[in-house]
This record gives C-alpha cells, sequence and structure tokens, in this order.
C-alpha cells in the first residue's frame, strides 16, 4: 500500500511554499491511490505558536487537501501529534542505547562553536567534534557534571552515505565528516526530529516521503536511524523551495503570503491552487483549479526541477 503524510509544523501558518509542497505530496499519493496522513510535528516548544495547528489543518481542507488518518479523523497508526508520541521515542532511544550506538552530551552550543575548528556553512551551526563521545558512563554521571540533563547523541559511522533521491538522482552526504554525533534528544527530553520522523514515518507505515529540499541534508542521518533500529526507509523526493526575489526561503521578508491573508482578501482556493498548479508545471497561468482536478493528469516529469520565485505583493489583485 502506497502511503505517504502532510506533517506540518505549528511553529508558524501555512504560507505558499509550504502549500506547494503540500499539493505535490498530496497529488503524488492520490496519483498512485494511496492513503495519506495528517501528522502534526509539534516538538520544538519555544516556537509552537497557539492556534497554529488548527489553522493548518484549516487551510489544508480550504485548499481542497484531505487526508484519511489525522489527528481529526483518528486511524490505526495515532497519536497523530508527536507531542502525544514521547513513548515511542524513548522506546527507541533506550534501543540504540542497548547497541551503544548513543551516548550522553552535555555540551553547549557555546561549547560546540568554540572546539571547532571551523565553522558550518549551513544552519545547524558548526560540526560536533566528539567533545562527550567517550565521557560518560551514564546519563547519571553526565548529569551530576553538568547539573542539568544531558542531550543524547547518536554515533556516526564515518564516510558518505549515499541514497536515491526521486528529484536529484544519487547523492551522498559525509555526515561524520559535515555534521559529527547529532542529537536523537534534547536536554530536555523531548526527541529531536530526526529520531521522532523516523519513528513516526516507519510506525505509520509511510512508503513515500516529499518534502523541501532544504531536508536534503536530513535524509542521510534519518537513514542511519532506519538502519540502526532495523526499519524500512520510505522513498525521498525532495522539491525545490519558493524563493523571494533575492533567492532567499519565502518568508516574513518577503510580504505576507500567509494562506490565511489570501482567504481574506478575497482569493478563492480555486485561484491559489491554480498558482500553485502553475509553479509545479501542471496547469497553465491564471488558471483555477482544484486538488482533485489534477489527480488523473498529474506526472513528477512536468513538475520543474528549479526554486520558484515568487514576486508577488500583499494585496494584488492576481496572486500571479
Amino acid at each position: 500500500m502506497i502511503r505517504g503524510r502532510l506533517a506540518p509544523s505549528p511553529t508558524g501558518a501555512l504560507h505558499l511554499g509550504n502549500a506547494r509542497t503540500f499539493l505535490l505530496a498530496w497529488l503524488s499519493i492520490r496519483a498512485q491511490g494511496g492513503s495519506v496522513v495528517l501528522r502534526v510535528e509539534d516538538l520544538d516548544g519555544p516556537r509552537i505558536k497557539s492556534g497554529a495547528v488548527e489553522s493548518a489543518i484549516e487551510d489544508l481542507r480550504w485548499l481542497g487537501l484531505d487526508w484519511d488518518e489525522g489527528p481529526d479523523r483518528g486511524g490505526p497508526h495515532g497519536p497523530y501529534v508527536q507531542t502525544d508520541r514521547t513513548a515511542l521515542y524513548e522506546i527507541a532511544i533506550g534501543n540504540l542505547s542497548k547497541q551503544g550506538l548513543v551516548y550522553p552530551c552535555v555540551c553547549t552550543r557555546g561549547d560546540i562553536e568554540r572546539a571547532a575548528s571551523a565553522p558550518h556553512p549551513g544552519e545547524e551551526g558548526p560540526r560536533y567534534p566528539g567533545t562527550c563521545r567517550d565521557r560518560f558512563d551514564s546519563e547519571e554521571a553526565a548529569s551530576t557534571v553538568a547539573s542539568r540533563p544531558p542531550a543524547i547523541r547518536f554515533r556516526v559511522r564515518p564516510g558518505p552515505i549515499a541514497f536515491q533521491d526521486l528529484q536529484h538522482g544519487p547523492l551522498a552526504i559525509d555526515v561524520a565528516d559535515q555534521v559529527g554525533d547529532f542529537v536523537v534528544r534534547k536536554g530536555n527530553g523531548t526527541a529531536a526530529y530526526q529520531l521522532a520522523v523516523v519513528v513516526d514515518d516507519a510506525a505509520m507505515g509511510i512508503s513515500e516521503v516529499v518534502r523541501g529540499d532544504d531536508l536534503i541534508a536530513s535524509t542521510p542521518r534519518q537513514l542511519l536511524l532506519y538502519e540502526a533500529l532495523d526499519l524500512t526507509a520510505p522513498t525521498f523526493r525532495h522539491v525545490p523551495l519558493v524563493v523571494g526575489p533575492d533567492g532567499r526561503r519565502l518568508a516574513k521578508r518577503h510580504g505576507d503570503t500567509r494562506i490565511a491573508t489570501f482567504r481574506k482578501q478575497g482569493f478563492t482556493a480555486s485561484q491559489l491552487v491554480g498558482l500553485l498548479a502553475f509553479w509545479s508545471g501542471l496547469s497553465p497561468r491564471g488558471s483555477e483549479c482544484m486538488p482533485p482536478d489534477l489527480v488523473s493528469s498529474f506526472d513528477w516529469n512536468h513538475v520543474p526541477r528549479d526554486l520558484i520565485t515568487w514576486r508577488g505583493e500583499l494585496g494584488s489583485k492576481n496572486p500571479q
């Protein structure tokens, strides 16, 4: 059974960029006759916005996207909100611990930056140098030294991790060289994204993951976890992001591109879906349509492999 997922994070409102990615993920599964799961990824506690979960679900429904399982519908693979799945993440960490594949770490971000020989150019900061790799015998020992609960890191083996991306072709990333041992549980006890998404996708039977290509670098880390936990990895397809005229990821600096804002301005769902479909090579410029209209003719070969540039302005009569 082909199964895909929509996984909004309630750290902000749904905007044109992530709406396009969700549309493509939905179309890919529906065109194959598969099932769609909605999962709320709400582990980034400090950044979670009040009401964002409800708003995201409302926006997705307004755009004409649906799902077969989710927090509002239930299903056999629930719960469908990550903060309700903590016990599953702890089981996975226990499994990794028994294999000697994780260890406690008390390093702060400042410690890592001071220890790194050169800063990493990405968003995740410098490479972790392995300071705590063989430093402590237990989490309790680490807590005593630091007077705070430690994070838990995964031991990364050396060498590149090769994988096939359905959009970009064969790729290989050396996690040990670029990132180092990565966090699977934060010091506050919350599972890190890399672990949670692996546990959840496997438990929910997800066979295909479609997401933005800003997450390509996460894929080899997740593949290491799939292997260590003896889980079956899905296929991955990373699609180009929607960016502003400056070439940077769509954000507030490019104006208000929230779906909710366009709704308030009087745009219809078919107008916005038509724009997303045009960006995706699935319909002509200026057309109006809804997601079900695109299923029968959906073909990944029509989807551009380049970044999409948004040049519209808030209040424009035509969002294209």
